[in-house]
C-alpha cells in the first residue's frame, strides 16, 4: 500500500533488553548499512521485576535515565528513522504501557513492545546479515536477559522460530541468586533449563542444519572466555563450556570468580547464561557454535531499511494472512481505496500521520478475517484472531490497533474497546474506525460502484458527507445504513452528518 519512500541517510536502533540497553547508529550508503556508533548500558531491567511482575521504581529510574542519554544522540533524527523495541521484561511487566510512554518521551522516539517470535525473527535477520552466506540451513541462538530465542533459517529467511522463557538474568536470579556456584546450584540450573527446552528439543534435534551461530551478551562473553583460556581457536564447544563451569565450581562463589575475558558488568549474570547455553548444547546436540556480531538491534536496522525500500515484512504478513483465511482481496482493495480517499480528505483537519494511514490499510485488508469463524459477530472473531496471532513485522501496539479497528468496523462501538490503546491515540483511532466503517458501509453491496460523494468535511467532533444530488435516493440501502450509522456513532460522541 505504501508509497515508495526515500531511503534515509541515517538509521538508529534501540534494544531495551532485560539485562542491558543497546543503541546502534548507522549511515546508509547505496542500500548498505555502515555502523557509526554503539552505546550500551547495564540497566538490569529484568532484575527490577518483583513476584507480581511489577517494575521497581529504581529499575524504572535507571531505564529512563539511560534512554534520556541515548535520546541526546538521536533527538534530531527524523520520525521513522529510530526503531526502538522492548522485549521480555516489558512483555511481562504489569501496567507497562505508562512506563513505555514515559520511556518514549525520554528517548524522543516511539518505543514498541514486540512478541517473542518477532524478537526471534529480528535476531535472525541481524545474525544472517552479519555472517558469511553459506549453503544449507543455519541454527541461531540468542540468550537475552529474560528469554532465549532459537531460530532455524536459510539465507535471510527464518523458517522456525521459538522463544523460551529463560535467560541469563532470570536463570541467575532463580538459581544463582546469592552468588552460589556449587555443584548443587549447577544441577538445579541444568534441570530448569532442560525442562524449558523439552518441548522444542525433538524438532531441533531432527532438523538438518549446516552451522550454528550465537548472538548477544552471554554468548559473546562465553566466546571471549573460550578464546582467552585457549579452549578452542574459533568456536564454542560443549567441552569448552564444561571447562568454564568447572572453573566456576572451583571458585565456589561469584565474589571469588576470576575468569579471563569476563567483564565485571557481565559477572552477575554469567552463571545463568552459561547454564542456558550448556543445556541447549546438550539438548539439541550442538557440536560447535560460532559467535555473531549481529543481533536484535542490527535486525531492527535491516528491517527499517527494508521498509524504506518497499520490502516491508508487514505487507508480506498481510498478504499471507489474507491467503490463509481466504479473505477476498478484491473486496479488501475496494474498501481500502475508499478508506484512503476519505483519509486523504480528513488528513490535514484531523492531523493524521503516515503511520495512521498504514494502520487503516492493514485493518481494511483484514477486516473480514473473522468470517473464517462465523458470519454472526465476525468483527469480534476477527479482533480475537488478530489479538492472538503471530504477525511477523508487527509490534504489540500495531497489532492492538489493528484488532480494535477490525472490532469497531461495524455494529455498535463499546466505549471500553478503546481502553487498550494509549490515551493519546484514542481520538485518532476512533476517527480511523469511522473511516473504515464508512468504507465498508458504502460498499455493502460488494460492488465498486457506490453513492457519489461530492464533498467531505472533517470537524473536531465529527464528519459531514455531502452526496451528489439524487444519489441517496438511488441508493436507499446506503441511506438507511447511514442513518443507523449516525446512531451508532452518537454513542461514542462522534457526529455523522450527511445530505444530498
Amino acid at each position: 500500500m505504501s508509497k515508495q519512500s526515500q531511503t534515509p541517510q541515517y538509521l538508529a536502533a534501540v534494544d531495551l533488553g532485560s539485562n542491558s540497553f543497546h543503541m546502534v547508529v548507522a549511515r546508509i550508503e547505496d542500500g548498505h548499512i555502515h555502523i557509526l556508533d554503539k552505546l550500551k548500558e547495564m540497566v538490569r531491567l529484568g532484575a527490577g521485576l518483583d513476584k507480581q511482575n511489577r517494575l521497581s521504581k529504581e529499575a524504572r529510574q535507571r531505564a529512563l535515565a539511560c534512554l534520556h542519554r541515548f535520546g541526546e544522540r538521536v533527538r534530531n533524527f527524523p520520525p521513522g528513522t529510530v526503531a526502538a523495541v522492548g522485549t521480555k521484561t516489558l512483555r511481562q511487566a504489569r501496567k507497562s504501557r505508562r512506563f513505555v510512554e514515559k520511556a518514549s518521551q525520554a528517548l524522543g522516539h516511539p518505543i514498541s513492545v514486540i512478541g517473542g517470535k518477532e524478537e526471534a525473527r529480528l535476531v535472525y535477520l541481524g545474525v544472517s546479515h552479519s555472517l558469511v552466506a553459506e549453503e544449507g540451513r543455519r541454527f541461531v541462538m540468542d540468550i537475552g536477559g529474560g528469554s532465549t530465542e532459537l531460530i532455524l533459517g536459510e539465507n535471510f529467511e527464518p523458517l522456525h522460530l521459538r522463544s523460551l522463557n529463560m535467560g541469563c538474568v532470570s536463570m541467575s536470579l532463580k538459581v544463582f541468586r546469592n552468588g552460589d556456584l556449587s555443584k548443587n546450584a549447577w544441577a538445579q540450573a541444568k534441570t530448569a533449563a532442560h525442562l524449558e527446552l523439552r518441548p522444542v528439543r525433538r524438532y531441533f534435534q531432527r532438523a538438518d542444519w549446516a552451522s550454528a551461530a550465537g548472538a548477544s551478551g552471554t554468548i559473546k562473553t562465553v566466546g571471549s572466555i573460550v578464546q582467552a583460556l585457549e579452549l578452542s581457536p574459533y568456536h564454542i564447544t560443549l567441552d569448552s563450556l564444561y571447562e568454564i563451569r568447572e572453573r566456576m565450581i572451583a571458585a565456589g562463589h561469584l565474589d571469588k570468580l576470576d575468569l579471563p575475558g569476563l567483564k565485571a558488568e557481565r559477572k552477575p549474570v554469567i552463571a545463568g547464561g552459561l547454564a542456558v547455553l550448556m543445556a541447549t548444547f546438550e539438548a539439541l546436540r550442538i557440536k560447535t557454535m560460532q559467535v555473531s556480531d549481529g543481533a536484535l538491534r542490527e535486525g531492527l536496522l535491516y528491517e527499517r531499511l527494508g521498509r524504506s525500500q518497499s520490502e516491508d515484512t508487514r505487507l508480506k504478513t498481510i498478504a499471507t494472512v489474507q491467503q490463509r483465511f481466504q479473505i477476498s482481496t478484491r473486496h479488501a482493495k475496494r474498501i481500502n481505496r475508499t478508506a484512503h480517499h476519505l483519509f486523504s480528505v480528513c488528513e490535514e483537519a484531523w492531523e493524521l500521520q503516515p503511520e495512521d494511514a498504514e494502520l487503516l490499510y492493514w485493518a481494511g485488508s483484514l477486516h473480514e478475517i473473522g468470517l473464517a469463524v462465523s458470519l454472526s459477530g465476525y468483527q469480534k472473531h476477527g479482533a480475537y484472531l488478530l489479538d492472538h496471532a503471530d504477525l511477523p513485522g508487527f509490534s504489540y501496539e500495531e497489532q492492538d490497533g489493528m484488532s480494535v479497528l477490525v472490532r469497531c468496523h461495524r455494529k455498535k462501538i463499546a466505549k471500553g474497546l478503546l481502553r487498550k490503546i494509549p490515551a493519546a491515540k484514542r481520538a485518532t483511532l476512533l476517527r480511523l474506525a469511522v473511516l473504515l466503517r464508512l468504507a465498508t458501509l458504502l460498499h455493502r453491496s460488494r460492488k465498486d460502484e457506490t453513492a457519489i460523494i461530492k464533498e467531505v468535511v472533517a470537524q473536531a467532533d465529527g464528519l459531514s458527507l455531502c452526496f451528489a444530488e439524487g444519489e441517496l435516493d438511488r441508493h436507499p440501502l446506503q441511506l438507511v445504513s447511514l442513518q443507523q450509522e449516525a446512531i451508532y456513532l452518537q454513542n461514542v460522541h462522534f457526529i455523522l452528518r450527511f445530505s444530498s
